[in-house]
Order: C-alpha cells, then sequence, then structure tokens
C-alpha cells in the first residue's frame, strides 16, 4: 500500500513540577529553601530518513506522545527530564500544520528535504522552578514553586513527494512504465490499459556515466490540475523533480488519439497544476515508434517541440531553454533509443542537480519561520468584557501561566500577578474598563483585579 498523506496528533511531555522545600538538619533550626527543579518535558521530533520509503507506519496510528519530566525533591534534587519521541519520516516529506476540526492544513512547518533533517513539532513543557529560584533580599523563604508547564499538542499533516531526479509524464497507456522498467531495475505493473500504474515507481538507472533516480508517474488525464483522474494524488510528486520527461505515445494507442493533442494537454495541466512547472527542465519522448504508420506523428510532435523550445527561450532559436529542442525516439518492446535517453537524461539530472547545489550551498535545508510565528502566535492575548465588573483574558501563553499556578498559594498568585503585569495584561484590562475588585477569568480560575497591590519590589530581583 502506498500512503503519502497522514494526519497525526502529536503532544510533547508536560514539566515535572518544581518542589517547595526547606533544608531540615540538626542544629539548623531555620534552613533555607532547597527545592529542586522540574525535568523538562520530550519533545516530539519528525526526522527525515533515507531508510524509510513510506509513511504506512501512521496509516493506523495517529497520536503520538514525548514523556513527560519528573518533579523535583528537596535537598535541590532536580528531577529527570523525559525523553523525546522520534517519528522517522522519508526523506522528502513536508510537515504542516492541520486542523482536525476544519480539515484544513495551514502554514508548512518544515520541509524535510536531506537525510537527516528533523523539526520539533511539539514542544515539551519547561519543567516548574523549585522554591530556591524565588529568594530575594526582602523574602528569604518563599513558600512556593512553580508547577511544570504543559507541553504543546497539535495535529500536522505528513505528506510525501518523492525525491527522483527525473519524472516520467504522459497520459494514461503513453508507456511510461515499459520504460522504466527497460531504463532501470524497477519491476512495475505493466498491461494495455488506462490506469495500469496506480502508485507512483521509482527506479535507480545506471547510465555510462551518471546514476539517476527516475519516477514513473501514473496517467495523467485532462483536468487533472482540478483533481480529475488521479490528479492531485500524484501531481504533487512532480515538484520535486529536477528534470520532466514527457513520453508520448506516437502510436495514438488503441483510442486512435493525437499524439501531438495529448502532448499538449499535459502540458497544459502541469502549468495550471503549478505554475513553475511550466518552466521546468524537460525532455519529450516519442515512445512506441516500433508500431507501424508513426513517422507523420513523430513529425508533426517534433516540430510542436521545437517550436515550444524556440518559445520558451524568447523567441530567441540559439538561446538556452528549458525544453530540449531534440525528439528522443524510443521503443520501449524493441530497446531502441533507450540508451541514448538514458545518457541525455543522466547528464541534464547531473548539471541541473549541481547547479541547484551551487544555489543552496550557503542555505540551510528549511528555515525556522514557523518556530517564531509559533512564539508570536503564544504570546498573543484577548481581553473580553463578560458583564459589568467581569473580565476574561484567553491566550495560550497566559493560560499556561494559570496552568503553573498553586492556586491555594498566595504568594504564588501574587507571582501570577507580576507575570501578567510585565506581558501587560494589566494594561489591557485597564484599556479595557477594568477596576479593582472586579473578576478576572482564567481558564477555570477567577481572581479579583489588583492594579497596585502586587509587591512589585520582591519580584523585581528575579527579573534581573
Amino acid at each position: 500500500m502506498f500512503i503519502d498523506k497522514v494526519h497525526i496528533h502529536v503532544k510533547g511531555g508536560d514539566g515535572g513540577a518544581g518542589c517547595m522545600s526547606f533544608r531540615r538538619e540538626a542544629h539548623v533550626p531555620k534552613g533555607g529553601p532547597d527545592g529542586g527543579d522540574g525535568g523538562n518535558g520530550g519533545n516530539v521530533v519528525i526526522t527525515a530518513d533515507a531508510s524509510v520509503s513510506s509513511l504506512i507506519d501512521y496509516r493506523f496510528k495517529h497520536h503520538f506522545k514525548a514523556e513527560r519530566g519528573t518533579h523535583g525533591q528537596g535537598e535541590k534534587l532536580h528531577g529527570a527530564s523525559g525523553k523525546d519521541t522520534i517519528l522517522k519520516v522519508p526523506v522528502g516529506t513536508v510537515v504542516k500544520e492541520y486542523s482536525e476540526e476544519t480539515r484544513e492544513t495551514g502554514e508548512v512547518i518544515a520541509d524535510l528535504t536531506h537525510d537527516g533533517d528533523a523539526v520539533i513539532v511539539a514542544q515539551g513543557g519547561v519543567g516548574g522552578r523549585g522554591n530556591i529560584h524565588f529568594v530575594t533580599s526582602t523574602r528569604r523563604a518563599p513558600a512556593f514553586a512553580e508547577l511544570g508547564e504543559p507541553a504543546g499538542e497539535c495535529w500536522i499533516e505528513l505528506e510525501m513527494k518523492l525525491m527522483a531526479d527525473a519524472a516520467l509524464v504522459g497520459v494514461p497507456s503513453a508507456g511510461k512504465s515499459s520504460l522504466i522498467a527497460r531504463m532501470s531495475a524497477a519491476k512495475p505493473k505493466i498491461a494495455d490499459y488506462p490506469f495500469t500504474t496506480l502508485v507512483p515507481n521509482l527506479g535507480v538507472v545506471r547510465s555510462d556515466e551518471y546514476d539517476f533516480v527516475i519516477a514513473d508517474i501514473p496517467g495523467l488525464i485532462e483536468g487533472a490540475h482540478e483533481g480529475k483522474g488521479l490528479g492531485h494524488e500524484f501531481l504533487r510528486h512532480i515538484e520535486r523533480t529536477a528534470l520532466i520527461v514527457h513520453v508520448v505515445d506516437v502510436s495514438g494507442g488503441y483510442e486512435g488519439r493525437d499524439p501531438v493533442e495529448d502532448y499538449r494537454i499535459i502540458n497544459k495541466e502541469l502549468a495550471l497544476y503549478a505554475h513553475e512547472l511550466a518552466d521546468r527542465p524537460r525532455i519529450v519522448v516519442a515512445n512506441k515508434v516500433d508500431v507501424a504508420d508513426t513517422k507523420e506523428n513523430i513529425k508533426r510532435l517534433a516540430e510542436a517541440v521545437r517550436a515550444d523550445s524556440i518559445a520558451a527561450a524568447g523567441g530567441n532559436e540559439y538561446a538556452d531553454s528549458p525544453i530540449d529542442p531534440h525528439l528522443y525516439l524510443t521503443s520501449a518492446i524493441t530497446g531502441e533509443g533507450i540508451d541514448t535517453l538514458k545518457a541525455a537524461t543522466g547528464t541534464k539530472v547531473h548539471l541541473l542537480r549541481e547547479a541547484a547545489r551551487a544555489k543552496q550551498a550557503a542555505v540551510p535545508h528549511y528555515d525556522h519561520v514557523w518556530e517564531h510565528k509559533r512564539q508570536a502566535r503564544e504570546r498573543r492575548f484577548t481581553v473580553d468584557k463578560l458583564s459589568d465588573g467581569i473580565f476574561r483574558v484567553s491566550g495560550v501563553l497566559v493560560e499556561r501561566m494559570v496552568i503553573q499556578t498553586e492556586w491555594n498559594n498566595d504568594e504564588a498568585i501574587a507571582y501570577l500577578q507580576h507575570r501578567l503585569k510585565r506581558m501587560g495584561v494589566e494594561r489591557a484590562l485597564e484599556e479595557a474598563g477594568a477596576h479593582d475588585g472586579d473578576e478576572i477569568r482564567i481558564l477555570g480560575c477567577a481572581f479579583e483585579f489588583e492594579s497596585a497591590n502586587v509587591e512589585e519590589d520582591i519580584y523585581r530581583e528575579l527579573d534581573d
């Protein structure tokens, strides 16, 4: 079974709670605080592994969770951090945000195009700090500690795109499977009827000079860019290839199709699916030349290819063009032209890959823009006035702070108010019309708004 897109839920490990403890020794009646920190929770990490060839491992299991951190203890004993959960995916996997409610994908998190590329998709919670961290010159015995931070969790989409050097494209029954079988050791299903190939096939081609990986993409039909036929299911696998090998059945097949019309249809579908595919380097192959009465079709197709090549070069016949003006004649049955096609494809792929490698030498495999955006989103909060004297504050980071607070501990609540003030929550509440004594709700907790009663001097030292 070929699985190239899955949706999974990932959750990091929660952070362990910090410890509120005081040193107890003989003849030391007032030992200082010695509560240890909680351990950090583990992360969920997606990593590209060249030994993995499909997403089948995520077909039936959809929930993955990292190990939580353990709690801190007295005598400054810190909790152990949780282990990361490593999820291996094929090289060429795109990781995206996904909404289970709307069934829609969001931003691209990472594009794992190299073996060993990795990205954290669910951050483990930070362990809570023990009370040793809250000592100041005026507060020598803090009687509170932080609870562990809850871990991040989300749904993500894993989309695998084949990492082939060249892709064979064409209408159904153009002979792509027969060609890849001739060119490589691949053994695809071959039959003389449309849609024989239902999954992409990969083959390693060894030519005299260069080796390359070629993919046999299932047949495309008119309207494929809109999802008709096998449409979107396989067009995505063409996006990564350096070279498109357009295979045209010059015999017309059992339907008596016009080869030039087929050639035009596929070109149009590629351009409509992704604009950059219109400019992707390509060579055109006239297949099944062993069939009788194909000379006229070959001549017409060669003229069409040459005209397209000149047009792609801006009308200059002698300028470089992404379309090879030469039409390659092959027969998968007799083997005619196979070696020539292999050599030409290998050379073009080599040149294209070298040019791409030089251009991207100083560029990271993927950037971390998504991580910065995620952090920025989490810091945002909103203030809503529910009724006179009642306000609700919502936001990921604000809600985490509340979860980390012991609500039966006045000192812990005072410290929470200090943190909220530093985030600008107090100012936002005042701008929304909140006054001292009003009820502020965050998650399932409620407390009175006190704009000027937090002991700022006590906590300012902690910030410094």
